[in-house]
Order: C-alpha cells, then structure tokens, then sequence
C-alpha cells in the first residue's frame, strides 16, 4: 500500500510559476472545451499575475508528497469585509475528481475572510459550475 503526504498550507512566493502552470494547463486541457483558444490566451496566467492575487488575498497551494497540485485562493470582495470571494482554484487535470479541490474548498471554508462573510462569491468559469454547485454553492440570479 502507496501512503501519500498531503499538505495543504499558505502561498509561498516561490510556488508561483508551478501554480502558473497548473492554471495554464486546466486552460487548455480542460476549459478549451467551454472557450476559444483567443479567450484562453487572454486570460493565461504568468508568475508575475499568480503573486498580484497572492498579494490581495488568502492564498492556498496543496501539496502532494511535496509536488504542488492545486491551488486555491479567497479575498474580500472589491474590499468590502462582508462579503468575500474565492478564486484562483485549480488542480493538476490528473487529479481531477481526486478530492483535491474539495479539500482546498474545505481550507477556504475555514480561513478568516470566509468566516467573516455574509456572502460568498466564485466567479467561476463555465467548466467550474457543476463542482462549485455539488460544493453547495448556487448560481448567482
């Protein structure tokens, strides 16, 4: 039997080109079936994007036998203390359907913009919905 070491802790500034990564890949393996590949490239992440996010918000990384995985941040939404967003979540494509990202959702549930919030929002790529909604989380109307 295989025995994994899994670590879920905050955003270390070294960690942003590998969170890059994963973002870009989730981009082109797995939301290019939603958006073009101009609307992917719009929005490509580099290291640079990764610490700016890191910079306003609680950021997460998950790590898998020291590898990071997965990724995961929540910030105040527009700076307003009662309501917050969570954002930048991704998993390596491999890893999908692992439990990963519900254990990054779980860490975002319990950090303190979380807490504090009396509104919660995600915005979301298309491809996203259906896991934030089994999370428990509906659609904006």
């Amino acid at each position: 039997m295989e025995v994994y070491i899994m670590l879920i802790r905050r955003f270390e500034n070294k960690d942003a080109q590998y969170i890059a990564e994963i973002i870009n890949r989730n981009f082109f393996e797995v939301n290019i079936k939603n958006y073009t590949k101009e609307e992917l490239n719009a929005r490509l992440f580099n290291e640079e994007k990764v610490r700016i996010i890191a910079g306003y918000s609680h950021m997460y990384v998950c790590c898998l036998d020291n590898e990071i995985v997965g990724c995961g941040a929540i910030s105040k939404n527009w700076g307003n203390i009662e309501e917050s967003i969570l954002l930048t979540i991704f998993i390596k494509p491999e890893l999908h359907r692992t439990g990963i990202g519900k254990l990054i959702i779980e860490t975002l549930e319990k950090d303190e913009l979380f807490l504090r919030a009396k509104r919660i929002e995600i915005p979301s790529s298309i491809t996203a919905c259906e896991f934030y909604f089994k999370m428990g989380y509906k659609y904006l109307t």
